[in-house]
């Protein structure tokens, strides 16, 4: 029989190691209490350096794991539930982080009795600053949400949401970290081409989005109100700001995540 696990992790790339991440360094889970599964060596093998068991093998993770978390590539689902969905137990939670896959498709494969929770987290959970959106499933209780919560908030905000805003989600938190990104090699693209050296461009880029970001969650403000504070009549802000509108990078943006999210319904099967 499979070890006993608390958290049992299907698929080991990028997004697992992030929330395997998170567990380790908010205390949430010791390293004994995690597992995974890759058929990837390479995978594999950073994950045994976090401290965790691993394996090849899915269902010896499903077997041993309180919770199951599906970690795979949505187009994987299929067959790794056809593994492992006769075999889960009523005990067991599954949890789908897997992208345009609904619970319906991922209950469908698990016997009646058995809870699951669809989950859209993002890679900013790897430093314990992530935004993740849970949808209960048809059997889940309230303790069973509470269960998927605990996992997630190890690596930052949650928020719940019905499924049919989970592509939304996507769209917005899951895309977004990749648009911030670029937004941050822009700026300090913008430095170095009015004279900064690169290095120190980019800390003071990476440092204005980090405190922008810190100063809206404390004070709970618009982001307009801090726009207009910043910038003074005929000042250095309002024509930046002139040049940002001109571009069209308001309406660009908002663009981006309607286009993320048409594509996550894409993948999932809707219109």
């Amino acid at each position: 029989m499979a070890p006993a696990t608390q958290y049992g992790f299907l698929g080991g790339g990028a997004m697992a190691e992030s929330i395997v991440r998170a567990l380790l360094a908010s205390g949430a889970a010791p390293a004994s209490a995690i597992a995974a599964s890759d058929v990837a060596a390479q995978r594999r093998a950073a994950l045994s350096a976090l401290g965790i068991r691993v394996t090849s093998a899915n269902e010896e993770v499903a077997a041993g794991a309180e919770i199951i978390v599906i970690a795979v590539k949505p187009g994987v689902v299929p067959q790794v539930l056809a593994e492992v969905g006769p075999a889960v137990r009523a005990e067991q939670l599954v949890i789908s982080i897997a992208a345009g896959v609904p619970l319906a498709r991922v209950e469908a494969a698990l016997a009646d009795d058995v809870p699951a929770v669809r989950a859209m987290p993002n890679i900013l959970i790897a430093a314990r600053a992530g935004a993740t959106a849970l949808t209960p499933g048809r059997r889940a209780t309230a303790e069973h949400v509470a269960i998927a919560r605990r996992l997630f908030e190890a690596g930052g905000r949650v928020v719940e949401v019905p499924e049919a805003l989970l592509d939304a989600v996507t769209g917005l938190s899951g895309s977004a970290p990749a648009f911030v990104m670029l937004f941050i090699e822009a700026l300090a693209d913008g430095g170095v081409l009015a004279g900064l050296p690169r290095e120190i461009a980019m800390t003071l880029a990476i440092q204005t989005v980090l405190g922008a970001a810190k100063l809206l969650e404390e004070r709970g403000e618009h982001p307009g109100t801090w726009k207009d504070r910043v910038a003074t009549p005929a000042g250095t802000t309002i024509a930046g700001l002139a040049e940002l509108e001109n571009a069209g990078v308001r309406g660009a943006v908002m663009r981006a995540v309607a286009a993320a999210a048409q594509r996550a319904r894409e993948l999932s099967g809707g219109s």
